[in-house]
């Protein structure tokens, strides 16, 4: 593979005045900082505030006041500022993949990408929004003596806690829905990722949004999540299945709703007439984009006997080909891990499986030449559910081949796990694929795709099941969690109970008699 190392000079769009401009918006009374780094290089590049439980309260108190105001306006007027905010969005796509490139270590082509998810977010919404929103009028009890309308509110102030993979699509993205209902939010970035969401406060405040309604406070999860679920009316987290049990945990004692999108150990299950070239390519993807830190990435192969060695052989070729190294611009294939200690955490997962049996058929080693958090695209075969690798998720350019004799040991392989965020399913004949596809436990299912085809089908919900979350980004559900439901019924005259002379006993065999009515020309 392609390792080598080059000179580097940072996008003039990260300038200091412009960092110093972004983490100015996050609140720290205490004068605390986190030393945000290029990934690159490790080099300092900005000391980010660091968030007290006051700080927090503050601003979840400056951002009820904005959203009282908001709530109030029309939702015609607030779908406009997305209007103008998708513009603005896709005018400065490249300025945006600068700050996730220099905070994440991400390639350039993964941040361009991360970059279109807002827009594609907000050009979903602005269709569905009006019409998910306004008030539904339905029939009540009695037959045109009565109706009950939904109505859609908004909950009040969101928390949104958002992972350093993907900081500015989960950070913006999860924010977008519940903004255009009407609500106000808190969001809580990792440290190592704040720049390019602060970027995102920052556009949707040029296109109209109130300055208040969308606070950024920073700070450790554990130091800083307590107080900012206390103080939600709803919470969206993306990250790890322990923290999501803690935040769930929290939630539910404080009786708010929440979405949770939790890890994943993704299998792919190719079936034996599938095209070798393109499921070779979805391979490299689905185990190396965004260096295997991507939730729905591909974790686990399942190969059939009759083409594991010819599939091994193209992959490994292929994988062996990468260009990996540190750039600012679209030549690598491949970019860094997130931080050292994430690298400490790759590499632990490999050792482990190797000491135990495992074999690497390519890669398996940090790269410190190239960068402080680089590891190698790493392809083991002979890893079991004993090694650390087996069960738990890598969330790293690690991925392992397995064999299979029949599709049914295919699929219970691939179920054989306690996560169920995606899965892949490769082959010619699309409908035994999607019959497979059919029978694998996940929220998310992929044929002839690993991931890009369900996540970025904006119109369909998209989570986990099993150990892998609870609820639903995507889809009229993803926007809806963001309200209450407020039930208007109206009774025209007063019918309900007998009449005057009446018997009980009469008056419930009317009632009996209606329903039969009722279900039988389909009135009720």
């Amino acid at each position: 593979m392609t390792l080598t190392s080059h000179a580097l000079t940072r996008p003039a769009s990260t300038t200091e005045a412009v960092l110093r401009r972004l983490v100015a918006r996050v609140p720290g009374s205490s004068g605390a900082t986190w030393k945000l780094t290029e990934v690159y290089t490790g080099e300092t590049l900005v000391e980010l505030p660091q968030s007290t439980p006051s700080d927090i309260e503050q601003a979840f108190a400056v951002a009820r006041e904005a959203q009282r105001k908001w709530a109030a306006m029309p939702v015609k007027e607030r779908l406009a500022v997305f209007k103008r905010a998708h513009t603005i969005f896709v005018d400065n796509a490249r300025a945006v993949a600068d700050l996730i490139q220099v905070e994440s270590g991400k390639n350039r082509r993964m941040a361009i990408e991360e970059t279109c998810d807002p827009p594609m977010v907000m050009s979903h919404y602005l269709r569905r929004a009006a019409r998910l929103l306004a008030p539904r009028k339905r029939g009540g009890p009695i037959p045109l003596l009565t109706t009950s309308t939904e109505i859609r509110r908004p909950k009040g102030v969101v928390g949104v806690i958002a992972p350093w993979n993907f900081p500015f699509a989960t950070g913006i993205s999860d924010a977008i829905p519940a903004l255009m209902v009407g609500n106000a939010v808190v969001l809580k970035p990792d440290n190592k990722t704040a720049l390019s969401p602060l970027y995102g406060v920052q556009m949707l405040e040029e296109a109209g949004l109130p300055k208040g309604l969308f606070q950024v406070v920073c700070g450790e999860g554990p130091d800083v999540g307590p107080t900012l679920i206390d103080n939600a009316d709803y919470v969206m987290f993306t990250g790890s299945t322990a923290t999501g049990r803690v935040i769930g945990e929290r939630a539910g004692r404080n009786l708010i709703g929440c979405c949770l999108e939790l890890g994943g150990k993704n299998p792919m299950i190719v079936l034996e007439d599938a095209d070798l070239a393109e499921t070779v390519q979805g391979a490299i993807f689905g185990a190396f984009g965004n260096t295997g830190q991507i939730c729905m990435h591909i974790e686990r192969i399942y190969l059939p006997e009759s083409r594991y060695d010819e599939f091994k052989n193209a992959y490994v070729a292929k994988t062996e080909a990468l260009d990996v190294r540190a750039a600012y611009d679209f030549g690598p294939d491949m970019g860094s891990l997130v931080s050292v200690d994430h690298l400490r955490r790759v590499k632990a997962h490999v050792d482990d499986a190797v000491a135990q049996g495992a074999t690497v058929l390519c890669g398996g080693k940090p790269r410190p030449d190239l960068g402080p958090a680089f590891f190698e695209p790493t392809i083991l075969e002979g890893v079991t559910k004993d090694m650390l690798c087996g069960v738990t998720e890598t969330f790293g350019p690690v991925v392992a081949l397995h064999k299979y004799r029949t599709v049914d040991e295919a699929v219970e392989l691939a179920n054989d796990t306690d996560y169920g965020l995606n899965a892949s399913v490769w082959g010619g004949d699309v409908d035994a694929a999607r019959a497979v596809a059919s029978r694998i436990e996940s929220g998310n299912v992929n044929i002839n795709d690993i991931l890009a085809t369900a996540y970025a089908a904006k119109g369909t919900p998209s989570g986990g099941v099993k150990s892998s979350g609870v609820g639903a980004r995507h889809g009229d559900q993803g926007l809806l969690k963001y309200t209450d439901v407020k039930n208007v019924a109206l009774l025209k005259k007063q019918v309900m109970g007998a009449r005057p002379g009446q018997s009980y006993e009469k008056y419930v065999e009317g009632v009996l008699s209606g329903l039969k009515l009722m279900r039988r020309f389909r009135i009720r």
